[in-house]
């Protein structure tokens, strides 16, 4: 036995120290070994990542932590503290955290006295770290070495390894020639700051250090200059005390970067000169063309959405009953598709300049939360579900029933486009990974690349069925057209309906009560869409008496159910729409949403977290809220005393849509974690998508929940 564990101890040694952890691998190096009493030598710790995987710099920026490194040394060996290669900025997008992808080396120099006797010793420490993709996972590891002290230092054969990692930290400089000052004066709590220095603009960035009273958020604004210097412009959001006087932090250019601490003027140093700068600063430091790719496959990802699901069915019976047309003519359907979906984007991007011109703030999904929409596009569906079901038919001679859900079960050019219209309209109440960060981009910028993001998204939401189209020898893999086609027509029905159930719940928060009333509208909408299709399409005497008397019941349900019951115009105040949180959903006692209630349980010194929702967004009720009512998440907030709050977004309420916006979402799901420590800022959990299960994101809740509570 004892021969056993000497065997194990043996291979543990040979092994390097190294330990595996969760995605990570963990590694003690040594720059020398044996080394001298009276010298420092170099200690490396090496996190290796999966692909896809990063930990954090020491300042991890709005979200994450920072790697920690806890020593346990024999007497007479010293630590000093870590010296951090050069970070970068992490995805995703609209939250700027600080670290490393794939590999780093924190060095650590160890100071030996000179009075420690030659021999073996053993070195040892926990290293903490918090490792991220999707997902965040807190994990920790212990790593152990043996140092041998010898008359003379020799290094290591990683020794070179240890050294170009040394040349990636930055160096510590006083005197930098680095000037800062503020731009303007200001009354709340943000305020621009310039920062300034000579050379050319090769990549420059500025990498700041932390601060409990103040934050320097993460994008940043290079202004061009002509004069030989370097300009950028940074945001600063104050927490406390009086606004900086002087800042620290790594300021990098051209791959070239150094540490220091330099003050804080409350004017431009030098005249700026002929260059006039910008006055407001870039709502978003990230490259357009890196956004247009986020905006198209957010667009393809959100043909798995369940809102689009229903049109996506029908696009695909489209699809089968064309497969025997020349192959010409199933391209043109195809592109006439597309056209549907980017005249519809276009149309949305459109209203979003306006909202923005108007001084309010746009948010996806936020014709959800009118409730003249609702109305009309819950009638819309119904029809199209009764035109599957057969009630009524479409034929080029109609008249009496000519409405766009009609053009939905049309042939050729007119019900492909509708099709295209039908799906954008069907998919703004989901969001979808890469699509978040991109929206939320566009929300602040100017009308241009508004349009363009949108119509990307745009792209991507059609971008399958026009390759589908262009390629007819992708048909023959569909079923041949038979009599199926009629009866799937039909089961294709039952989505619709199930959207038309859906609706009508969301249109509950805009009439209360009054709802009911859209039902009956509802019932005599379908009442007279079989008249109209039994007797004046399908009958043989009496058709126009049949016409007429359908023409009559929707004029009567619409005069009697829509104006003078439901009275559709006038929905109740959003104050009163606004869902009361339930006293305890899942073992969860939410409480509502507001920022006093936030900056309350923060002052108490407890962890919060906001779950931003509607009633129309199916992702928040598919995936964020089962994972929120699961037991353990329910038992994690009790424990730990975190305050849930519910942000209801279902009216698009103006103060919710502000706080979207300083989170650079556009719109909901949205789950923040603030930490129980006041100083620090929100977590921002990661968008699910439709492979999400409410089980994997629980696990996300709980890590958040885990560090914010530490």
């Amino acid at each position: 036995m004892h021969r056993f564990l000497s065997i194990l101890v043996l291979l543990f040694i040979l092994s390097g120290g190294a330990a595996r952890a969760a995605h990570t691998e963990v590694q003690l190096i040594l720059f020398s070994n044996p080394a001298a009493p009276g010298t420092t030598i170099l200690a490396g710790v090496r996190l290796r990542m999966e692909p896809g995987w990063h930990t954090y710099w020491k300042n991890p920026g709005a979200a994450g932590e920072a790697t920690e490194i806890k020593w346990q040394l024999p007497a007479g060996i010293t630590a000093g503290k870590i010296q951090w290669p050069l970070p970068a900025k992490l995805p995703p997008a609209e939250v700027t955290t600080y670290g490393y992808e794939n590999e780093v080396m924190l060095l650590v120099p160890l100071t030996i006295a000179a009075t420690v006797a030659p021999g073996d010793l053993s070195l040892s420490a926990k290293v903490s770290w918090l490792e991220c993709k999707e997902s965040c996972i807190p994990s920790s590891t212990q790593i152990s070495g043996v140092l041998q002290v010898a008359n003379e230092s020799q290094p290591t054969a990683k020794a070179p390894v240890l050294a170009a990692w040394h040349d990636k930290v930055p160096k510590i400089v006083e005197n930098s020639g680095i000037q800062a000052w503020w731009e303007t004066t200001t009354t709340n709590d943000t305020r621009t700051l310039n920062l300034q220095w000579p050379g050319k603009a090769e990549g420059p960035e500025y990498f700041p250090a932390a601060s409990d009273d103040f934050e320097i958020q993460g994008p940043t604004e290079i202004i061009p200059d002509d004069a030989g210097v370097i300009h950028l412009r940074k945001q600063v959001k104050k927490y406390s005390g009086d606004w900086p006087r002087q800042i620290s932090g790594v300021f990098a250019n051209a791959g070239n970067a150094i540490e220091t601490t330099i003050p804080v003027a409350s004017t431009p140093p030098t005249p700026v000169g002929a260059t006039e700068m910008p006055t407001s600063p870039a709502a978003n430091s990230q490259p357009l063309w890196l956004m247009l790719i986020y905006a198209f496959i957010g667009g393809l990802i959100l043909n798995i959405m369940p809102c689009v699901l229903p049109v996506i069915a029908l696009k695909i019976l489209g699809f089968v009953r064309e497969a025997s047309s020349e192959p010409r003519r199933v391209r043109n359907l195809g592109l006439i598709y597309a056209l549907g979906v980017l005249v519809s984007f276009l149309a949305l991007a459109v209203v979003v300049i306006g909202v923005n011109a108007a001084g309010h703030h746009a948010g996806w999904g936020m014709q959800f939360g009118n409730p003249i929409f609702l109305v009309c596009l819950t009638t819309l569906v119904t029809l199209v579900a009764l035109n599957l079901f057969g009630v009524f038919e479409v034929t080029l001679g109609s008249r009496a029933m000519n409405s766009a859900s009609e053009l939905a079960a049309k042939h050729g050019a007119p019900g492909a486009f509708f099709n295209g219209l039908l799906a954008t309209v069907l998919a703004t109440p989901c969001t979808a990974p890469f699509l978040a960060p991109a929206l939320g981009f566009a929300f602040a910028q100017k009308p241009p690349t508004i349009i363009s993001i949108f119509l990307f998204v745009g792209l991507g939401l059609s971008t399958p069925y026009v390759l589908l189209s262009c390629n007819p020898a992708l048909l023959k893999f569909l079923p041949k057209p038979g009599a199926w086609m009629e009866k799937f027509k039909i089961a294709m029905g039952f989505p619709m309906l199930a959207t038309v159930v859906w609706l009508f719940n969301v249109a509950a928060d805009s009439y209360g009560k009054r709802v009911l009333w859209l039902g009956v509208f509802l019932v005599i909408v379908a009442f007279a869409a079989w008249i109209f299709g039994e007797f004046s399409q399908r009958g043989r005497q009496h058709r126009s008496m049949a016409g007429i008397l359908a023409v009559l019941l929707l004029a009567g349900g619409y005069y009697f159910a829509l104006e003078n019951e439901l009275n559709w115009r006038e929905a109740i105040p959003v104050t009163e729409a606004i869902r009361s949180p339930p006293d305890s959903t899942g073992g969860i006692e939410w409480q509502r949403w507001s920022p006093e209630a936030i900056a309350k349980a923060r002052a108490d010194g407890k962890a919060v977290l906001v779950d931003f929702t509607a009633s129309w967004c199916v992702t928040c009720n598919a995936i964020v809220k089962p994972a929120l009512e699961n037991s353990a998440v329910a038992e994690k907030i009790k424990e730990t005393g975190t305050v849930p709050l519910l942000a209801d977004y279902t009216r698009t309420p103006p103060d919710i849509t502000e706080e979207l916006s300083k989170y650079k979402s556009a719109g909901v799901p949205l789950v923040l974690v603030y930490p129980k420590n006041p100083d620090l800022p929100a977590v921002v959990l990661p968008q699910p998508s439709p492979l999400h299960l409410p089980a994997y994101y629980s696990r996300i809740i709980l890590a958040a929940l885990d560090r914010a509570t530490r």
